[in-house]
């Protein structure tokens, strides 16, 4: 048996600080962050998309220009191509996928990320239309951002902008080249076809950057408020020779990237190159220090890359970047987290390469921090990635996840969707974070945002593993339902009649659709005329106003006493995106003998009012198809949520302890049953995407449930005693403050030991290993000793708190 001792402090709880070392399930995090790349995917989606509220979109561009330029990924939560962050995007992710390809191993995503690698460097080929020729965008800024819908129903025109030898555009022609050539190395071995042919383009590519010399943001004029070319192309001259040296290991491209890196940017009144950025998708001589230390060893490389990395940790000659109180290293307002993120990839890539063991851990330790951070270790204890960890963002700034259909971004509250695994803007610099859908500066979500993260993660993965989950289909709810209301009713001469006034809305979402061919019925029971002789002969259907349509012939046989009028909107073209596109108006009267017409026990009139009113008992058909509403003696396509409870609604716990929370949704049948959990006082208790609430504090917190169908809540308060569970292989409960330390020990006999400063006993039952200990334990003074019959080997400290 091995003498083994461990010592616990605590004393940090004494100030209500949480201290907990802990690893992520980081395979999960990668395998969505990939997947993240899925939800942003333009064009003709391929026969294996995963994500049911996406389809078909922007299926012309290009046509203006006579090329074919669909695909690619939208930029962010809007829907421009801007190829220039792409670009760099589309780069980041294969250095992560060269670098770190045990961790898309280890996570089962290997073949995801050459998915999404094949599918946006397939785009870039089709930009590069000839030799000095090169499409750097498709869509118009302005144009754009003045829509606010799903990507699949785009009415706008969408221009395409290019850069060629009269227009240069170095920065995006170098960026695309490091992109091709950085994905060739990915496809080297599995489809060497391919590989060539990126690098192909890729040489060509970097030729044209080099021999047509200018910046893009100067051709391409509408990218100038978007994604300007600060810094210029300089640092894209030394990226793309660099990749392309990678790739081909052709010393000539070596050669190029150091003729050109002395060129790179300085520090203000200094001969130094910049330290106090990072790399981004406007900057990339940070990722150039990176790659040439790698490549050459050389010491003004490594010290280049060190000075800033420094600056980024410890700091540099008296200066050091801002750090937010819970720890991120905080450069700017806009997207701080993708700025965190980029630099945590490149730490690691660098803390991998270094033989300094001081520097080696500190750029490790740095990295993993920041990334920590973003997934959940940080002073408000949530995950800042969508779809993962304690209580995510449920509303980032995303056009199509937000489902909506009335162009704004306030309807309907929360997003329709989850876009799993995309990295929000995040915090300011004092930890403050709102999950605010119009706060675009800190809670948009974008490509270029996901590419260094994803490669600080699957490097995470590739160290400590984990496990991919199974990210479920979503449940179409509502995209189909009907308004109606009593317009008017009286008596004709000899008959009486009734008039609805019906709304039909298409809030299609899985995905948002066009709906050129819908139809409308209005089911009446005549059974009351049958039972005094009359027949179908004496009602009668006639449309008074039908908004793009007309009624169908007559009075329709559904089944015995019930019949229908039907509604067709032909050639109608709704779609989600504002209110007269999404909504068609039918006003119709029904008429009957005025002593057998009682409009009251109609299927679809039994609940009409003179105000408009969801009616569910009011089919849609799309194409003849059943898609909302409930037909007579049926039940419904959608059914709605009325109602949500939780169990237990209350519980006390000692900090550490968890506790886990079920939902009930109501109806038992309701379509979308999908809820999510908040804590209203993470201080005191977190809890994650299933319900399984963490004592953090002492204090007390309420837990909210809500259903992503109709926003029904519900809560559970949680009270959360001043103890603290040390999780060893024996589970003590230790009353606060207190510092413990357990030594195992075999002095002629085996056991463990415990000493407790505090006056008060500690709490049994003392489980080992195996089972419950059920040996006498004993404490003299503030020592307690007890005996585990010779199964214990050895332990490890785990700490929740």
């Amino acid at each position: 048996m091995r003498n083994i001792k461990h010592a616990l402090v605590l004393l940090v709880l004494l100030l209500g600080t949480r201290v907990m070392a802990q690893n992520y399930n980081y395979a999960e995090v990668l395998q969505k962050s990939i997947y993240f790349y899925e939800a942003e995917r333009s064009g003709p989606l391929p026969a294996n998309n995963r994500i049911n509220w996406r389809g078909n979109s922007a299926m012309q561009d290009g046509s203006d220009v006579g090329k074919n330029l669909t695909g690619g990924w939208y930029d962010a939560g809007d829907h421009v191509k801007f190829n220039f962050p792409m670009a760099f995007s589309a780069t980041m992710l294969a250095w992560g996928a060269i670098d770190y390809q045990q961790g898309y191993v280890k996570a089962g995503q290997l073949a995801k990320i050459k998915e999404s690698l094949r599918w946006v460097n397939d785009y870039l080929i089709k930009c590069h239309t000839a030799p000095n020729e090169l499409y750097g965008q498709v869509g118009n800024g302005g144009m754009d951002h003045a829509w606010w819908g799903p990507a699949e129903v785009m009415q706008m025109a969408r221009p395409s902008y290019k850069i060629d030898a009269t227009h240069p555009g170095s920065d995006l022609a170098g960026e695309t080249a490091a992109a091709m050539a950085a994905a060739s190395m990915v496809f080297a071995t599995e489809d060497p076809a391919y590989s060539q042919l990126l690098l192909t383009h890729a040489k060509q590519l970097y030729t044209f950057a080099d021999t047509h010399r200018g910046k893009y943001s100067d051709a391409i004029t509408d990218a100038t408020a978007y994604y300007n070319s600060w810094s210029g192309y300089q640092d894209e001259l030394v990226w793309g020779a660099i990749w392309l040296y990678r790739a081909t290991g052709d010393a000539a491209y070596l050669a190029k990237a150091e003729a050109e890196y002395p060129k790179l940017g300085t520090e203000s009144q200094s001969t130094i190159h910049s330290y106090k950025w990072t790399t981004a998708w406007d900057d990339k001589s940070y990722g150039s220090y990176v790659l040439l230390a790698k490549a050459t060893g050389k010491a003004q490389y490594k010290d280049d890359a060190e000075r800033w990395l420094d600056y980024w940790t410890v700091g540099y000659n008296g200066q050091r970047i801002t750090y937010t109180p819970g720890g991120l290293a905080w450069l700017d307002t806009w997207g701080s987290l993708r700025y965190a993120a980029n630099t945590a990839f490149m730490a690691f890539l660098y803390s991998d390469f270094t033989t300094d063991t001081v520097k080696k851990q500190r750029y490790y330790n740095f990295a993993k921090s920041q990334i920590h951070y973003m997934l959940g270790t940080n002073p408000g204890n949530r995950s800042f990635v969508v779809g993962f960890g304690n209580n995510p963002p449920i509303n980032p700034h995303h056009r199509t996840a937000h489902g909506g259909w009335a162009n704004n971004l306030s309807t309907p509250v929360n997003n329709r969707h989850i876009i799993h695994g995309a990295l929000v803007g995040g915090p300011g610099a004092n930890d403050a974070y709102e999950d605010d859908r119009g706060n675009f500066t800190t809670n948009e979500i974008a490509c270029d945002y996901n590419a260094g993260f994803s490669g600080a993660v699957a490097r995470l993965t590739q160290e400590f593993g984990g496990t991919a989950v199974t990210i479920p289909q979503e449940t179409p709810v509502d995209e189909f339902t009907a308004d109606a209301k009593i317009n008017t009713s009286g008596i004709d001469g000899s008959q009486k009649f009734f008039e609805p006034a019906v709304f039909v809305y298409n809030h299609t979402a899985w995905p948002a659709r066009v709906t050129p061919n819908l139809a409308m019925r209005y089911f009446i029971d005549i059974s009351e005329g049958l039972a005094k002789g009359y027949t179908i002969a004496n009602y009668k259907v006639t449309g008074n106003f039908i908004q793009s349509g007309a009624v169908n012939g007559g009075l329709k046989l559904w089944s015995g006493s019930i019949y229908y009028a039907e509604i067709q909107f032909a050639n109608a073209n709704m779609y989600p995106g504002g209110q007269s596109e999404c909504r068609l108006e039918a006003q119709f009267r029904l008429y009957g003998p005025s002593d057998a017409f009682d409009a009251s026990n109609d299927w679809s009139g039994k609940n009409l009012t003179g105000t408009h009113q969801r009616i569910d008992n009011i089919t849609i058909y799309e194409g003849g198809v059943l898609k909302g509403g409930i037909e007579p003696g049926s039940g419904p396509v959608n059914v709605p949520v009325t109602g949500v409870t939780v169990s237990p609604t209350t519980a006390t716990l000692n900090v550490g302890q968890t506790q886990q929370l079920s939902a009930t949704v109501a109806p038992a049948n309701a379509s979308n049953k999908t809820v999510s959990w908040t804590s209203g006082n993470t201080a005191v208790a977190t809890v994650n995407a299933s319900g399984l609430v963490t004592a953090v504090a002492a204090g007390s917190a309420t837990i909210t449930v809500t259903t992503q169908n109709g926003s029904k809540t519900v809560t559970a308060q949680i009270t959360v005693n001043g103890s603290v569970i040390v999780q060893t292989p024996y589970d003590v409960v230790i009353p606060l403050p207190g510092v413990v330390e357990a030594e195992n020990f075999d002095n002629g006999g085996e056991g463990i030991a415990f000493h407790d400063t505090t006056p008060t006993n500690l709490i049994g039952p003392f489980r080992s290993n195996t089972a419950v200990d059920t040996e006498p334990c004993s404490e003299t003074g503030n020592n307690l000793a007890f005996s585990d019959n010779g199964e214990w080997l050895e332990y490890s400290v785990n700490v929740a708190t």
